[in-house]
């Protein structure tokens, strides 16, 4: 089988009863003559060197009448009869009784115990400090004041995940217990088209695929859920499964491709009020300063049986991933946290915990390999939070009001890219008289990289991204273009026309 990185939530669809279970067993080989009736039993082993020749009749006498049982282990002295057996005799010396007797010896051991007490009490309270500095103020993100993640303002608001001071290696249950509350199960429905056997016209069917959820943040209106954008592409209706298994719909916040993040929001008016008071919003931590070897908790709904856990450590920090990006199928390097807490399907968009139980990671990826195991990854919360946050904030403008770039693209895939020794991006096939991009200076054969600080790889992430911005605002947009043979990076600032 091929090495391949799989993104782990569309595994899961309709036909489970067909994924695929690999196993490993270890079956001997098959036994032959020449071990059976050769050298093993009746050569070598039974009737040859081992019963009737070297062990038994013939220098096993030196083993059994000789020198173990006869000689220096039983009956010759060395062992039994001599120096173990029968020591010389020592007189016992009489005790003489000193003043003061068992009162006084009591006495000394109450002492003794006081002075015990007083200095561990003191020695363990200084390590409770210590651990609790370490593991719970180390460990705690960083002030987020004016964030809309994890907020709680009110008394209608809900509750956040409360970390944890102590964190015992063989029992997660607490953390998980608190944490639990704030992952969701994700099931989004879709069309998928395919070609018939006889041609004609193409067919779709309908697919069902499951992932899991982060709550992350709230307002008066909605509860916010991070996720992967692998887990709602494509969704003609997306439902969200709480820790008390109710059932809400809801709807795509916003997406962004080119890292898998992706926002999903839940109208609060849909949710019956003991739910709202059974879940939590996740507390965030900080992924900088994560340490490989720390102890990591995986939470997600695997294989799309309902939340599941697992444990484990970080493996290795930085690592640089190729991912393919369904929407474009374009692929990109994404530095992520190795982990080797079970990441299985239905996983992607749940939780990676650190040991006081806060989220320093979103499980997205995992390696699959016959000869591979314990290799699952997980985007830096460090990394998503800003943009997360971005996508719950920002808005999309009314089309009437939409922006507009002017140039027709095509998409320059990770397999163009390597064949042509091309940019990946968005190639400009055709750039719009009196358009923006013709006044900012943009011009046909350029390949358009990113666009207002966002990696772009389609001409359909481009649109998605130009909704987001209002006629007349200014953004750079940076561009490779071909001279002597070769691309020239270039940042040019582009002042965002309307489409007439």
């Amino acid at each position: 089988m091929d090495n391949q990185y799989n993104n782990n939530s569309n595994d899961n669809q309709n036909n489970s009863q067909n994924r695929d279970r690999f196993y490993s067993y270890n079956q001997p080989g098959t036994t032959g003559t020449a071990y059976q009736n050769n050298g093993y039993q009746n050569g070598g082993y039974q009737n040859g060197t081992y019963q009737n020749g070297t062990y038994q009749g013939g220098t096993a006498n030196g083993y059994q009448n000789g020198t173990y049982q006869n000689g220096a282990y039983q009956n010759n002295g060395a062992y039994q009869n001599a120096a173990y057996q029968k020591p010389p005799k020592k007189e016992k010396k009489k005790r003489e009784r000193k003043p003061g007797g068992f009162g006084v010896k009591v006495a000394k051991c109450a002492a003794l115990a006081l002075v015990f007490g007083l200095v561990s009490g003191v020695v363990f309270e200084g390590v409770h400090y210590a651990s609790g500095e370490l593991l719970g103020n180390s460990s705690t993100s960083s002030d987020s004041s004016g964030s809309v993640l994890t907020q709680n303002d009110g008394d209608d608001s809900v509750k956040t995940t409360a970390t944890s001071s102590t964190y015992a290696a063989m029992d997660v249950s607490d953390i998980v217990e608190e944490t639990m509350p704030s992952i969701v199960a994700i099931t989004n429905v879709s069309q998928t088209e395919y070609q018939s056997f006889w041609g004609g016209m193409p067919q779709t069917y309908e697919s069902t695929s499951c992932g899991s959820g982060i709550i992350v943040g709230q307002d008066d209106d909605n509860l916010y859920i991070a996720t992967n954008n692998h887990v709602v592409e494509g969704a003609n209706s997306l439902t969200v499964t709480f820790n008390d298994n109710s059932t809400v719909s809801a709807e795509v916040k916003g997406t962004d491709p080119s890292t898998d993040l992706a926002v999903v929001k839940v109208d609060r008016s849909s949710v019956e009020e003991d739910t709202m008071n059974s879940i939590k919003v996740a507390t965030l931590g900080n992924s900088d300063n994560l340490r490989v070897g720390e102890a990591s908790i995986a939470i997600g709904n695997a294989l799309g049986y309902g939340q599941s856990v697992t444990t484990g450590c970080i493996s290795a920090l930085d690592r640089e991933v190729v991912v393919s990006d369904g929407e474009s199928n374009t692929n990109y390097t994404a530095e992520l946290i190795q982990t080797d807490a079970a990441i299985n399907p239905g996983n992607s968009g749940g939780a990676l915990l650190n040991a006081v139980g806060e989220v320093i990671g979103i499980n997205s990826v995992k390696y699959s390999d016959t000869d591979v195991e314990g290799i699952g990854y997980a985007i830096p919360i460090s990394t998503a939070a800003p943009i997360i946050e971005d996508l719950i904030t920002k808005e999309k403008v009314d089309k009437s009001e939409s922006a507009y770039l002017g140039i027709a693209g095509v998409d320059v895939t990770s397999d163009v890219s390597e064949t042509y020794n091309m940019p990946a991006g968005v190639y400009v096939a055709q750039v719009t008289e009196g358009s923006a991009a013709e006044q900012a200076g943009i011009l046909k054969g350029d390949i358009i990289t990113t666009f207002d600080g966002k990696e772009i790889g389609s001409m359909e992430e481009l649109s998605n991204r130009l909704q987001y911005y209002k006629a007349g605002t200014t953004v750079d947009v940076t561009i490779q273009r071909a001279s002597n043979g070769e691309y020239v990076e270039q940042v040019i600032s582009v002042t965002l026309g309307k489409k007439i």
